[in-house]
């Protein structure tokens, strides 16, 4: 069976999911392709067919633009059939030409399904399954599903009537999909995101012990997040918390390990200046998956009070390496950690909430931290591994 995944550009550092499944559907006989704009760094688990260039050099661009129909008339007839398909969604000459040009790469593909990796990459290709003869699937993850259709009401009107199965990585998108009008008659398979459990693990007690140490009043608290300078994963809100926790006298310490914007970590420095907490707030940067691992060592809370958040590995990882866990509940968060039982998770917005809630998991019991802890890693392990996920894949398909 031949599967064409689509997405931005090839793989990287963060997007161990999409690397998880095609070494996953390889292993079981399954022919990936990616169908990317660009290839980045030295990915080459399987073939890329990258999409037509768009440049702002106009006559560079025409040839281009040429250059692809030509290369397009051997497949003259799948061109028709998306043509009638587009003409019919009310698609204009000048608009249908564009949208030829863009999708010209999967035009020629001869593939059994075309697997859109965001919602947003489906939009103005939704026409094109149909036309090359195959299915079509597309995975809900965040922000294509909680924030994107907020500026563009109605943006996934025509790939609700073409798309023939859905993945979603919680119920708290799936629902926001609904809400939008997605069929209920469209079948959908929920596979949440997974890590490797065996490289994220903190396997004894008796280190699990050691970690909440560190929660003893005399001894500063080690907090840790794991995730890009964004203004969707919450950090001023978790700084404001922390900073009513330091005025009650809690010591602790608080890593950001990611990167973003110049403007978003100034942001982020700036909030932690004028709360009164700046030297308290280490930002760590980018860290290879070694050092990450060493951070959720050092730390005892893991932190992710995200404004929005399609689940999150990062939590995952926390988890299985033994982390106490404080979420919040926005979008699948509630799904990734379960409150009271392998973490806890406060609503969203809500500074002194989280303080609250912060208070309480230093003041447990050392037993009552690690039967949590221990119960939370076992449900990563069982529940969410790759080995998991990837099995979950093949069945998607089947």
């Amino acid at each position: 069976m031949k599967i064409g995944l689509v997405i931005p550009n090839s793989p990287g550092y963060s997007e161990t999911f999409f690397i998880s499944k095609i070494k996953g559907l390889q292993e079981r006989g399954f022919d990936v392709r990616l169908y990317c704009q660009y290839k980045k760094g030295d990915f080459n688990l399987c073939p890329i067919v990258c999409s037509p260039k768009v440049i702002s050099n106009p006559f560079l661009q025409g040839w281009y633009f040429l250059k692809a129909f030509l290369l397009l008339l051997p497949y003259l007839p799948t061109i028709v059939r998306y043509s009638n398909l587009e003409r019919k969604a009310g698609t204009g000459l000048i608009q249908l030409l564009k949208k030829t040009y863009l999708n010209a790469h999967l035009l020629k593909a001869k593939l059994d399904w075309v697997h859109y990796g965001f919602a947003t990459q489906a939009i103005g290709s939704e026409n094109v399954a149909k036309a090359i003869g195959a299915k079509m699937a597309v995975s809900f993850r965040g922000f294509d599903i909680a924030i994107y259709p907020l500026k563009h009401p109605g943006c996934y009107n025509l790939l609700w009537e073409q798309v023939d199965k859905v993945h979603t990585i919680s119920d708290g998108l799936l629902d926001k999909a609904y809400k939008m009008r997605l069929p209920q008659s469209v079948p959908v398979e929920k596979i949440m995101p997974a890590i490797d459990v065996n490289f994220f693990s903190c396997p004894s007690k008796s280190m699990a012990l050691e970690h909440n140490q560190a929660l003893k009043p005399t001894e500063p608290v080690r907090f840790l997040t794991v995730g890009r300078l964004h203004w969707k994963k919450g950090y001023v809100l978790m700084l404001e918390a922390l900073a009513i926790l330091k005025k009650k006298g809690i010591p602790f310490t608080y890593t950001i390990v990611g990167s973003g914007s110049k403007k978003e970590r100034e942001r982020i420095a700036f909030a932690a200046l004028q709360l009164g907490i700046k030297e308290d707030v280490i930002f760590a940067g980018t860290l290879n998956r070694e050092q990450v691992k060493k951070e959720y060592a050092k730390a005892t809370i893991y932190l992710q009070y995200s404004i929005s958040e399609g689940f999150c590995n990062a939590i995952l990882e926390a988890q299985s390496m033994k982390n106490l866990c404080i979420v919040s509940n926005a979008e699948g968060l509630a799904e990734n950690v379960l409150h009271g039982e392998t973490g806890w998770v406060v609503p969203k917005l809500h500074p002194k909430l989280l303080a609250e809630q912060i208070e309480q998991v230093i003041k447990l019991s050392e037993e009552e931290k690690i039967q949590l802890t221990e119960y939370a890693a076992d449900r990563v392990k069982n529940e969410l591994s790759i080995e998991k996920q990837q099995a979950e894949f093949a069945a998607f398909y089947s």
